[in-house]
Order: structure tokens, then C-alpha cells, then sequence
């Protein structure tokens, strides 16, 4: 393969992942890493590292329009990101640990249940939900807008959703996907937060996420490229 075949396909692949991590807000990560590893042939550790990098971009693109346009809930994401960086520094230090095929199965089975648990409708529309104290107290309810105007949404089981978060930031460190299907299910399934503000909020969260991931893959990465495959 030339090497401007090679650029081309990146680029490429590059602009599918940017365009539907921001619209999942899932990083793009899902769709960098399998090519890295499957089209270049690149040992999964190496594309973990490379995919945290390209998935703060994504996110610190997407995060600002969509917290300009309102969709942003600001007061949860700062607060899941205490628990997510947590996870994310763990999930990058276990990867140095683990071997590329352990990687890659848990990097399968991830995907298989988020797009399991993506066809799971909420049971209760927000607006019929009653405030919960803990995030009444925290003041992480909100509105965002819709096309009959703001629609007012209760954030409900803080504690689990902030449970959850240290996983999804365990997987980021661990697999270099930013995590965001994980955010999103957790926000839209415990959190009942609705899914546009899931998605947005999951965006403007990744890039944290994905700045602790990688200090600690950096830190710790072998200087010899002799993994690559």
C-alpha cells in the first residue's frame, strides 16, 4: 500500500469515527480501534494509545456547539468526570498489564452489550418522573431545548450512575474508545436523563476522560515499537 493510499484511509476512517462520535457521543473509539487493529494490522495496545489521542479531538469539537446550543447538562458531567478519571487512569494502567488478545475480547463484548442495551426504551417518560433528592440537592436537573420549546427533565440514582461512570472510565483507559457508549447508557438508562442530553453531555465528558487515559499510556508505553504487528 502506498503512502498516499495509507493517508486516505485514515483520513477517512478519521472522519466516520469524528462524525458519529459526535452524534452518539460515543468518541469515535469503536470505529478507530477496529481499524487500526484489523485494516493496518496494528497491535490493539498501540491503537488504544493512538485512538485516546484522536478522541480528545473529537470531543472538544463536538462538546463546544453542543453546550453553546444548550443540550449540555454542565453540572452532571463535571460530576461524573470525578469518577470517570478515576476509572480512566485504572482502565490505561491495566492495559499495559494485559495482553492485545484480552484487549480485543473485551473490546467485543462491550460493543455487543451497548448495542444490546441501546434498544432498551426508558419505562417512564421524563416528564413523569418525580425530582430525587440527591440530585435535587447536587442541582443536576435541567431543560433542553426541543422543537415545542424547553422540555424540563428529572435526573434520577445519582450513586449508581456514578458507579457506572468509574467503569466507563475504566473502559476508555482500557480500550481507547473515550468510553461514550457506556456514559450514554449509563445518563439514559439509570440516570433517566434524556438521550439527546446524554449524548451531548457524554461529548463534552470524553475529552476529559481520554486526557487521563493517555498520560498513563504514555508514561507507561514501551519505547521499542517491537509489539506492533
Amino acid at each position: 500500500m502506498t503512502s498516499l493510499a495509507l493517508t486516505f484511509l485514515l483520513g477517512l476512517g478519521a472522519l466516520v469515527a469524528g462524525l458519529l462520535g459526535a452524534l452518539t457521543g460515543m468518541g469515535g473509539g469503536v470505529v478507530i480501534v477496529p481499524l487500526l487493529v484489523l485494516v493496518f494490522h496494528m497491535d490493539i495496545r498501540y491503537a488504544v494509545g493512538a485512538s485516546l489521542v484522536s478522541v480528545i479531538a473529537t470531543s472538544s469539537g463536538a462538546a463546544a456547539a453542543y453546550v453553546k446550543e444548550g443540550f449540555t447538562n454542565l453540572r452532571i458531567g463535571m460530576l461524573l468526570e470525578i469518577a470517570t478519571t478515576l476509572g480512566a487512569v485504572s482502565g490505561a494502567f491495566i492495559a499495559t498489564r494485559v495482553s492485545g488478545s484480552a484487549i480485543g475480547l473485551v473490546f467485543g463484548l462491550m460493543l455487543l452489550y451497548s448495542g444490546y442495551a441501546s434498544w432498551r426504551p426508558s419505562s417512564i417518560a421524563a416528564e413523569q418522573r418525580r425530582p430525587d433528592r440527591l440530585a435535587s440537592a447536587l442541582r443536576l436537573d435541567g431543560v433542553f431545548p426541543e422543537a415545542g420549546g424547553e422540555r424540563t427533565y428529572h435526573v434520577q440514582h445519582v450513586p449508581g450512575g456514578f458507579g457506572l461512570m468509574y467503569v466507563a472510565g475504566v473502559l476508555s483507559g482500557l480500550l481507547g474508545i473515550g468510553s461514550g457508549a457506556m456514559k450514554v447508557l449509563a445518563m439514559d438508562h439509570v440516570m433517566k436523563v434524556p438521550f439527546k442530553v446524554s449524548t451531548t453531555t457524554s461529548n463534552f465528558m470524553i475529552g476529559v476522560t481520554a486526557v487521563a487515559g493517555v498520560g498513563v499510556v504514555e508514561l507507561r508505553e514501551p519505547r521499542s515499537h517491537s509489539g506492533a504487528r
